[in-house]
């Protein structure tokens, strides 16, 4: 039996999720508000985690260990680093790293801990359902690496040496944490992101302008992969 967590970091990211699924009850566990719904029959638990990595792993965690979530998707906007991303394009994390993550003083690659490893892969059972969504909706998705950490990046040095340490296409601040929990915990997960800032765009101008619109626009692709999963044998309506 799923039980289903959809993450975001904002209060933004999830909006659209709340509004498709209608009707919840609030729960507050640990320094924050989790939304529980039964969405065609799957019971579903919504939150905002707040912004970083901290946060991100805190809400992920709850969602796991104290509400049984099964499986995590994670819907909400990232910086393009990847020159063919443009505003409002979509991509799926393959696999996630922390860029700031950094012990190379002691001779180990950016983003590495004795015990852990550069990159955690997501599901790829969850990467190919939303294969199958982008093709019934007629959007173009890219795969590609994520690269996250506790800093909204935007000076170019920086970006050009994150893509040179983990050739990462995009950027944000709690897929690689969220990543890391549900890895650990054996709990399948999907980060879908939409691009709400560039390479080629002053990134904190663009990022006001456009957040809210690809919040929408990645939300409303994880709500088609929830459907999907809950109904797979009449999933287009």
């Amino acid at each position: 039996m799923n039980k289903i967590a959809i993450m975001g970091a904002m209060p933004e990211e999830i909006a659209p999720i709340l509004e498709i699924v209608g009707e919840y009850k609030t729960t507050e566990y640990a320094g924050n508000v989790y939304y529980e719904a039964n969405y065609k029959g799957t019971d579903l638990v919504v939150a905002h985690s707040k912004i970083g990595k901290v946060f991100s792993t805190l809400t992920a965690s709850s969602m796991i260990q104290h509400f049984g979530c099964n499986k995590l998707l994670f819907s909400g906007v990232a910086g393009g680093i990847n020159p063919s991303l443009k505003i409002g394009d979509l991509i799926v994390a393959t696999k996630l790293s922390q860029h700031d993550l950094d012990i190379t003083a002691f001779g180990h690659p950016m983003g590495f801990v004795p015990g852990g490893s550069v990159f955690v892969e997501a599901d790829k059972g969850l990467i190919a359902l939303s294969k199958e969504v982008a093709q019934e909706l007629g959007k173009t998705v890219q795969e590609g690496i994520i690269a996250t950490g506790d800093q909204f990046v935007h000076n170019q040095s920086i970006k050009d040496e994150i893509v040179k340490n983990f050739n990462a296409d995009a950027l944000e601040m709690e897929g690689g944490s969220v990543a890391v929990v549900c890895d650990a915990l054996n709990v399948p997960f999907f980060i879908l992101r939409a691009i709400s800032d560039t390479a080629d765009t002053d990134a904190s101008f663009s990022f006001d302008e456009f957040m809210e619109s690809s919040a929408v626009i990645s939300a409303e692709f994880v709500m088609k992969m929830v459907d999907k999963i809950v109904s797979p044998l009449n999933n287009t309506k």
